[in-house]
């Protein structure tokens, strides 16, 4: 699944650092996620979103696979 996590993170000066330790979780999650190598729960993307002050569906890009 790609997102738009790093895109909107930087834009706002937040380092992932900030971002993990309000999300909850490591850095090396922000930076998994950022690079599209794991799927967030839903409780973890929400987290996310609120933070970055987005919605859910203009942070993560769902692909419908045939």
């Amino acid at each position: 699944m790609k997102n738009k996590i790093k895109e909107i993170r930087t834009k706002l000066g937040i380092t992932q650092e900030e971002l993990a330790k309000e999300a909850g979780v490591r850095r090396e999650t922000i930076v998994f996620l950022e690079q599209g190598k794991y799927n967030p729960s839903l409780n973890l993307a929400y987290c996310i979103a609120k933070r970055l002050g987005v919605k859910i569906d203009d942070l993560f890009i769902f692909e419908e696979k045939d």
